[in-house]
């Protein structure tokens, strides 16, 4: 497992802001990755616990609350819930999820803040603060947007720069502005408690880049390096905030302020430990303070300085807990070869995906899994996506188990046949087959998940071309014995392709092993070629995945275009505001409801249509340019809006007696304004 033989193992994932659903991203960060390891762990019966939970104090939410105009809690309650649900339904199989609003949480945090208080370990320092004076309220780091310093981003937070992942502070930013009021904030005196990091230095250079400069990933050395061998290295940071929504600091003279959300959250790993501790009945601390105890964090790159830096100088300045074995952290996963942006909705919502392509866990588990941003990062593709499904996990996966069973039935009456004597190609298969679960296991162990998943591929592949080779449904015909032997070593090849795909795919997993009569797949079994003997009886071939249609696919990007399309209309800008008129102008207007008795293109225009309307005065000829946005057919019999005292126009050798009425979206589309109900001819509108 790692240089030691640790006696438990704790596993974290990020937890992630209940400010909105849980997408691809996200998945593709921490949590599918987490979820194999753990699932690994336990396959070797493992001391393992995996926790999780919803960050509910981050800035982003009191944003989110104010822009829908609801109280904070009614934003986590209702993330919470979708993203608990969703995790469930995925199958990332926490021991416990909780979140930071528990009770449990805050006290944990607030003795966790007095510890380190008692211990002198804080520096109070009065300093000045952006303040947005319109809305009267100190600005937390998120609610600050400005140019990132080092990479020149325009939309870089007060704490850190999403694009070149540069920690930074709020007064650091170049043009800051509120996100709150969009003004340029002041600077405003306020008092704070602040961790020294630099006294931090020494231990974590030592920690991080001797300790482990062998067994962390290369992209979380070289974000921890940039902290602490460049610029002027780690500055004093604020663990308090002047906010009404967190954890209050537990000290007098701090009314109206809060923890900072990065000494609030990375707690929630130990409350939530504790909650799931109370409730099994057992001790919770030694999980977190034996040290026999490896402790892994999974997270995304942009946590890579809270939880390689801050968290681990609060842990060791507590004293009492043992420090992560490793952070494996992966780089961001881009959409169509787009960012994911929440605010644009360009991003595949794990929800959505549950209820469009249902019973497809496994298939998005394998995709984001084999095109995982370990190292740099990727691209995800609805086109890929759908490549994967149908010719690696169809006719790879599938097609080999399938042909394993139904062939074992078809000839067998599904009655595993007893194993003959082995040719040496028989012999050379089981070889191989008895390697891959070493192999997998220790690229699963050095957290290479995409490398360990393209090894569970390549030995169903094995499988199929053993199958080809040997062609039983051929054999069948001259020697019943020699097929019986093929098959026997077909389905053990089935069931330890099983067992370390478990991990990966787990509904696939399950189902094939109730194919199979198999109880449960454990890795400990893994590399036996008698898991299925002769005489054992299998259950009846099911398929383990579908074909993926165009249709289906085409839908995905369709949502997605439809998702640019509206953003694009949102940035669009609406005409300025005519002169004032005065009321005098306005009654001289006669505007009227009309009824739409007939309606023709004319030759030669593009946009005129010809139509004769009844205006309860009489009929008129009225031209109006909608005939790119209407069919003439469909316009007869509607009643519109017609401004009925304009001049006569000559258009096109027509007079047009008056104008219709019409509102032009953001896109361009002409709608003609309608009444709401039917009303008579010449009714006014005043």
């Amino acid at each position: 497992m790692s240089k030691k033989d640790f006696k438990r193992f704790t596993i974290t994932s990020a937890l992630p802001y209940a400010n909105g659903p849980l997408h691809i991203g996200h998945l593709a960060g921490c949590y599918i990755p987490s979820d194999i390891y753990v699932r690994y762990l336990r396959s070797l019966d493992k001391d393992v616990i995996y926790i999780g939970g919803s960050d509910e104090h981050g800035v982003a939410i009191t944003i989110k609350a104010q822009k829908e105009g609801v109280s904070p809690q009614e934003i986590v309650d209702r993330y919470h819930s979708i993203m608990k649900s969703s995790f469930e339904e995925f199958g990332i199989s926490f021991d416990h999820y909780s979140r930071t609003s528990a009770p449990i949480h805050h006290d944990t945090a607030t003795q966790f803040f007095k510890d380190l208080y008692e211990k002198g370990e804080f520096v109070e320092q009065t300093t000045e603060q952006y303040f947005d004076e319109e809305a009267q309220q100190f600005l937390a780091d998120r609610y600050i947007e400005g140019t990132c310093p080092k990479c020149g981003y325009e939309d870089a937070y007060g704490d850190q720069c999403e694009k070149c992942g540069t920690s930074l502070n709020p007064t650091d930013l170049i043009n800051p502005r509120s996100k709150l009021s969009g003004n340029v904030p002041v600077l405003k005196e306020t008092k704070h408690w602040f961790l020294d990091l630099a006294r931090y230095t020494d231990f974590l250079k030592k920690w991080i880049l001797e300790d482990h400069k062998d067994d962390w990933k290369n992209n979380v050395l070289g974000q921890c390096r940039s902290w602490l061998e460049t610029g002027d290295g780690l500055q004093a940071r604020s663990m308090t905030r002047d906010m009404k929504w967190g954890v209050p600091v537990p000290l007098e003279g701090a009314e109206g302020k809060v923890l900072y959300v990065w000494f609030d959250a990375p707690i929630g790993y130990i409350s939530s430990t504790k909650e799931w501790a109370a409730a099994k009945g057992v001790d919770w601390e030694p999980y977190w303070k034996d040290k026999d105890t490896k402790l892994v964090h999974f997270i995304g790159k942009d946590n890579i300085v809270f939880h390689c830096i801050i968290f681990p100088a609060i842990l060791k300045t507590h004293g009492e807990f043992v420090l992560p074995d490793n952070i494996p952290a992966n780089e961001f996963l881009n959409l169509e070869g787009e960012k994911i942006s929440t605010s644009r909705n360009w991003a595949v919502w794990l929800h959505e995906y549950l209820k469009d392509f249902p019973g497809k866990q496994d298939v998005l588990r394998y995709v984001l899994t084999a095109n995982a941003p370990e190292t740099k990062d990727n691209d995800f593709t609805w086109r890929d996506f759908q490549s994967r499904n149908n010719s690696e996990l169809v006719a790879i996966y599938g097609n080999f188990v399938n042909r394993a069973v139904v062939l074992t039935h078809k000839y067998f009456e599904g009655v595993v046949p007893q194993r003959g004597e082995l040719s040496p190609y028989d012999q050379e298969v089981l070889k191989s087959m008895k390697g891959y679960p070493e192999k997998i296991a220790s690229s699963i162990e050095k957290f290479r998940f995409r490398e360990a998943l393209s090894m569970v591929m390549e030995f169903a592949r094995m499988g199929n071309k053993y199958l080809a080779d040997t062609e039983p449904w051929k054999s069948i015909k001259e020697d019943k014995e020699r097929t019986g032997t093929v098959l026997n070593i077909a389905l053990n090849i089935a069931a330890n392709i099983g067992i370390v795909s478990q991990p990966f795919l787990p509904f696939t997993a399950e189902k094939l092993a109730k194919m199979l009569q198999i109880d449960q797949f454990k890795w400990a079994d893994a590399s036996r070629d008698d898991l299925i003997q002769g005489g054992d009886t299998i259950g009846k071939a099911a398929l383990l995945f579908e074909k993926i249609e165009d249709k289906m696919v085409e839908a995905q990007v369709n949502k997605l275009l439809e998702a640019k399309r509206q953003n694009e209309l949102a940035k669009a800008e609406v005409p300025e505001e005519k002169d004032t008129i005065v009321f005098e102008d306005f009654t001289k207007l006669d505007l009227r409801v009309v009824t739409i008795l007939e309606a023709e293109k004319i030759k030669k225009s593009k946009k005129l249509l010809k139509l004769t309307v009844d205006t309860g005065l009489g009929k008129r000829t009225v031209l109006s340019g909608i005939s790119e946005h209407y069919d003439p057919k469909d316009l007869v019999g509607k009643q519109v809006t017609m401004l009925i005292n304009l001049a006569p126009r000559k258009m096109m050798g027509i007079d047009s007696e008056g104008m219709i009425l019409m509102a032009e979206d953001k896109d361009g589309a002409l709608k003609l304004l309608q009444p709401n109900g039917p009303s008579a001819p010449g009714s006014q509108i005043s």
